[in-house]
């Protein structure tokens, strides 16, 4: 196995492109199997979870095709029987996307269960509850059945505002016959996206960015070419990775539109951007002061459902923190896994009380020191990589493939900034 050593203490400077928004490229791969016809998807981030996702979608007929790097043509022509690879399922939460366009487009489907990052239950009912809304007979005995004579459009009110769920649902009402409603529906930019590819392939689908979309659904799809936008986690991991080491970066393409609530965070902990056209520029003077609530109380950084601060975002906006004069309590209540990576960060030097399952309490600034450290999930993993660059010393990271899970070529990127980081074996 493979490690990351990073010397820290260096401070980030030069320009960085994020990739393809991985939450985006996973439910459009997924899209594809809705139509025989070739989708040629731009801006393709190379990252594991994806390549994962491709084996998958070729085991049920799709040819895919690398027109370059990061441009993969593909093409569904006839769907396949096939028995899933249970261990590929197991790798990615994302194999449970499958079901909506394969019940779509072929009616039946045997589906193991997915996986993903082991940060607390992640329930599947929401996915189950729309699939039978739109006339999908769902059985699960170890192994999901599906099975649908046809789709019909129907009334949707999602229980929760998953975004997997959502997508899930749109992929199998735009070839469901009739008008399909759905309320709750979770309305981030790449579920956006998904819509908007769609469309171009001949969906109709309104509402798009709202939490209520309406449906009206089409015999068949056809091809069509889409770009990926840019991932924003990764875009604020590297505004983060900037931040901590004192650094200056400026990063190119970082989709700005959608990052208006997460600056309001970070502003709360001191740290501003600067918008320039649709680049952001980090510069290296911060004021780093945590900003009390008006009464003077410790404030409160909460997660909730877009547009509001996400939950894959929290390990990355602890680890700033540390970095930052004041406490802060951060509640994610989403996953009750996410908040047990800081006993790490504890161990390099940071002051931090787990308050339960859901609740840390951050006390900066910390110097935080050099350690060996294992990455337990893509975004914790990242946030320990943040917490390396600005640490005193030599730090190793462990299980960096789920690192590379999430970010593409991130120690080739890092080193483009200046960080002195090497991959080498264990």
């Amino acid at each position: 196995m493979e490690e990351f050593v990073i010397e820290g203490g260096h401070p980030l400077r030069g320009e960085v492109t994020p990739s393809g928004n991985k939450n985006a490229a996973l439910p459009l791969l997924a899209a594809c199997l809705l139509t025989s016809e070739p989708v040629i998807l731009r801006n393709v981030p190379q990252i594991r979870d994806v390549q994962v996702m491709r084996k998958l979608i070729e085991s049920l007929g799709s040819q895919v095709e690398d027109l370059d790097t990061n441009t993969w043509q593909i093409t569904t022509k006839e769907l396949v029987a096939s028995h899933l690879d249970p261990d590929l399922c197991r790798r990615i939460r994302a194999s449970i996307l499958i079901a909506g366009p394969v019940v779509a487009r072929a009616g039946t489907l045997r589906l193991p269960p997915p996986g993903g990052d082991v940060i607390g239950r992640r329930r599947l009912d929401t996915h189950i509850l729309a699939l039978r809304a739109l006339g999908t007979k769902v059985t699960y005995d170890r192994v999901f059945e599906f099975e649908a004579e046809h789709l019909h459009g129907a009334d949707i009110l999602l229980d929760e505002a998953s975004v997997t769920a959502t997508e899930n649902a749109i992929m199998a009402a735009v070839l469901a016959k009739g008008q399909t409603l759905i309320r709750n529906a979770a309305s981030e930019p790449h579920v956006q996206e998904v819509c908007q590819f769609l469309n171009i392939l001949g969906a109709k689908i309104e509402g798009i960015g709202s939490n209520t979309l309406h449906i009206t659904g089409v015999s068949q799809l056809k091809g069509g070419e889409f770009t990926i936008g840019p991932d924003l986690l990764e875009v604020v991991s590297y505004v983060g990775a900037a931040v901590v080491t004192r650094g200056e970066i400026r990063i190119r393409n970082a989709g700005v539109q959608h990052l208006e609530m997460v600056g309001q965070v970070f502003h709360r902990l001191g740290v501003h951007w600067k918008v320039e056209g649709n680049d952001l520029f980090v510069p290296s003077e911060q004021n780093l002061v945590i900003a009390s609530d008006l009464d003077g109380a410790v404030p409160e950084i909460k997660t909730n459902v877009w547009p509001a601060f996400p939950t894959d975002l929290m390990s990355i906006a602890i680890t700033v923190a540390t970095q930052a004069s004041g406490s802060v309590l951060f509640h994610d209540w989403m996953f009750s896994g996410r908040m047990y990576f800081t006993d790490k960060l504890v161990g390099m030097g940071a002051r931090i009380i787990l308050c339960d399952p859901y609740r840390v309490l951050i006390q900066g600034p910390t110097r935080l020191y050099g350690e060996k450290l294992e990455s337990p999930d893509i975004r914790a993993g990242m946030a320990l990589l943040l917490a390396a660059l600005a640490a005193k010393g030599t730090s190793k990271i462990r299980n960096i493939s789920q690192i590379e899970r999430g970010y593409e070529k991130v120690d080739e990127k890092l080193r483009m900034l200046g960080a002195k980081i090497t991959r080498e074996q264990e």
